[in-house]
């Protein structure tokens, strides 16, 4: 079910080139940090409850009690990794895909990774493709991420890096020559 989540944080974005998961798989994924009270919560939550009624019927109830004592819901609990900058007191999801989401700027157009954003930290919108998952890994509800598009700056989170801009160097007008290597 496609589902579109608003002005959230990004943490550990990969958007641009994939990972290799556990399973040996390339992926690409972030994460998205909001607070308890956020309306990224209820939209979740009603995609969660609408792909779980249409996979599991009259059990979903009683399933979703059992994924939610598993943590094997969407929405995760940010203070389980309160050792992680924005985490404490905010909830967050996980999404992955094999297939790079499309990435665009606050006017849609195309984002490179060159271009600086989004990154770690930042406020961005996300579409997602929630569903429901029934096979030998359990049962869970998951997102699929499908595109991330840049809101705003936020406070980059530590270890995010940033690069040097050219006027932090000092130009070197004598001293070393190429020929004094050779």
């Amino acid at each position: 079910m496609k589902t579109t989540i608003k002005n959230v944080r990004l943490a550990f974005p990969n958007l641009f080139e994939p990972k290799i998961n556990e399973q040996g798989k390339a992926q690409f994924g972030a994460a998205f940090i909001f607070g308890t009270d956020h309306e990224a919560r209820a939209v979740l939550e009603k995609a969660v409850d609408e792909v779980g009624t249409a996979k599991w019927g009259a059990k979903w109830p009683a399933l979703k009690k059992q994924m939610a004592a598993g943590d094997n819901l969407l929405i995760h609990n940010g203070d389980a990794k309160a050792n992680l900058e924005g985490y404490e007191g905010n909830l967050y999801i996980n999404s992955y895909n094999v297939v790079r989401p499309t990435v665009v700027d606050r006017d849609t157009s195309p984002l490179v990774a060159a271009d600086g954003k989004p990154y770690s930290g930042c406020y961005v919108n996300a579409i997602l493709d929630v569903w429901a998952q029934d096979n030998q890994y359990g049962k869970k509800v998951n997102a699929q991420l499908q595109g991330v598009q840049f809101f705003k700056d936020g406070d980059a989170f530590a270890g995010g890096g940033q690069a040097a801009d050219a006027s932090d160097f000092d130009a070197i007008t004598e001293g070393a020559d190429a020929s004094e290597f050779v």
